[in-house]
């Protein structure tokens, strides 16, 4: 066990995002190109990965007054982003801001590309004024740039370099390093880190709760039976994500470089350590199983995929309430798999409101998996569908289902989602 990789790890990814990450790479790709730009935008193009462009499609872009879309994100970008803010770059939008971004909307060009490419997550930015050009290329990574050009000569290129291996694809991960990491680490170390999770999720959940957004599939949960923990635990991490998909401008920590699953893998487990009274300590340790579980499946299965995040997130958020329950790797490990089992397959089709419903389905699978081993010793067995012999091997036998799998089917997704890219012009 390495275990200041995986306090590097959780330090690399449980960072801030105001508003879904796939609008938001595409405001910082298009704000740094303008800042290196610099000059009056006349022209922009925008080519992105299939995977980018359902995630764009139907979610609202924060600080846009509603607005949803490539075009959107792209003109707020170059109108008021500020790069240096990286995933929180639309963070300090202001009214004026927004009513020159309606202008520029209407006096600019912006068109939407789709970019044939190996890669899941891929943005290219093309800004031109009348006299200069700017290329910017993201990859793997919601904010890694990893090509600038300007005028036709190179400035920066490391697509090829040895140093843009993502630290996610560098970790060998097992059930029993994360289970002695999260159980031995002084957690002076990691407190910083899970308190800013459980602050700014919880925050942004209560807010999800207290106000109309998307479906309000947190609310409805909640109003059922309101004195559930389970219902409670579903209820949180729907809301955050109701208001999240809708625009809400508050920030969250996000997993995997993606805020519906920051939520998902962090406010079930909370829910349930406030509603039975553990300490927070033992909330610590949970946070860093549920983060890590998440984060161990998601270097299978790649960060965008047709495979259901949710899925992953709620999976780990059942290893996180088990871990608070009786801080036994069986009972986790059992309920990872279970969990697995019973929702793998969940389609992803973008960001949008129903995101808020699957995931309370797939906690609710994380608390089911949990309960199933931990109240009766149920548990699903090798050679029943995808289980393998282990927690270690479903977990990677799953990410190739997801990664490899299932790449037609994300083709067929992304097909069916944008037969043309409306709003060209």
């Amino acid at each position: 066990m390495n275990e200041q990789m995986y306090i590097d790890l959780l330090e690399k990814e449980l960072v801030p995002a105001m508003g879904c990450t796939e609008p938001i790479a595409i405001a910082f790709a298009c704000a740094k190109a303008k800042e290196i730009l610099n000059d009056e935008v006349v022209q922009v193009d925008i080519f992105a990965s299939g995977s980018i462009i359902k995630n764009v499609k139907s979610v609202t872009v924060p600080n846009t007054e509603g607005k949803k879309g490539i075009q959107s994100a792209a003109a707020i970008g170059i109108v008021a982003g500020n790069p240096d803010l990286s995933l929180e770059v639309l963070s300090k939008v202001d009214k004026e801001q927004i009513k020159i971004m309606n202008e520029f909307m209407e006096q600019v060009p912006i068109k939407v590309h789709h970019l044939k490419t190996h890669c899941t997550l891929d943005i290219v930015v093309k800004l031109a004024s009348k006299e200069h050009n700017c290329v910017l290329r993201i990859q793997d990574e919601h904010d890694n740039i990893v090509y600038v050009e300007k005028d036709e000569q190179v400035v920066f290129d490391k697509s090829t370099s040895a140093d843009n291996k993502d630290l996610l694809d560098q970790i060998e991960f097992s059930m029993q390093d994360i289970f002695d990491f999260a159980n031995t680490v002084d957690l002076e170390k990691v407190k910083p880190c899970l308190d800013r999770q459980i602050e700014y999720n919880m925050k942004i959940a209560t807010e999800g709760l207290n106000h109309s957004y998307g479906a309000n599939i947190g609310s409805i949960l909640l109003s059922q039976n309101p004195d559930s923990i389970s219902n409670m635990a579903k209820a949180y991490a729907a809301a955050g994500s109701d208001a999240r998909m809708s625009g809400c401008e508050l920030p969250v920590i996000i997993n995997s470089g993606s805020g519906n699953q920051g939520m998902t893998v962090s406010l079930p487990v909370v829910i349930y350590a406030r509603e039975l009274k553990k300490s927070k300590d033992l909330l610590y340790r949970a946070l860093l199983i549920s983060n890590l579980v998440a984060l161990y499946q998601k270097k299978y299965i790649g960060r965008l995929s047709a495979f259901c995040g949710a899925v992953s997130a709620g999976a780990a958020a059942g290893a996180g309430i088990a871990y608070l329950l009786d801080q036994s790797l069986d009972t986790v490990c059992h309920t990872i798999v279970n969990a697995l089992a019973i929702t793998s397959g969940l389609l992803c089709d973008g960001a949008k409101p129903s995101c808020a419903a699957k995931i309370a389905a797939s906690v609710d699978a994380g608390i089911m998996g949990c309960m199933m081993y931990k109240e009766n010793g149920s548990q699903f067995y090798r050679g029943e569908g995808i289980v393998a012999k282990n927690t270690d091997e479903t977990i990677r036998g799953v990410g190739h289902i997801a990664k490899d799998g299932m790449k037609e089917t994300n083709e067929e997704i992304i097909k069916l989602m944008i037969s043309d890219l409306d709003g060209n012009k």
